[in-house]
């Protein structure tokens, strides 16, 4: 049953005049949307390089996501009736 989808997704990213960035992505999977956020300061003895503070924002909130994302999956895995990753008897190569 192979098929095809997309999914949409949004990056916002804030930089307030203390140094601090602030990211906030939205995933839209077109049935449902997950937020993330992220943060990063920018240390007073550090040089202002803005394009920092948004690679580690976004990453940040990328990371945020990601694992919002997963907990779903797991959740969903668990109302099928499967047991959770990782409680899984293992079979074949360990990864």
């Amino acid at each position: 049953m192979p098929h095809t989808t997309e999914w949409r997704v949004r990056l916002h990213l804030f930089e307030d005049d203390d140094g601090t960035t602030k990211a906030h992505v939205v995933l839209d999977t077109g049935t449902t949307a997950l937020t993330g956020h992220g943060t990063a300061h920018c240390h007073p003895a550090d040089a202002n390089v803005p394009e920092i503070g948004d690679e580690l924002a976004a990453g940040r909130a990328l990371r945020n996501i990601a694992q919002r994302l997963l907990n779903t999956a797991e959740r969903d895995i668990e109302d099928t009736g499967a047991p959770r990753p990782g409680t899984r008897q293992a079979t074949g190569w360990p990864m």
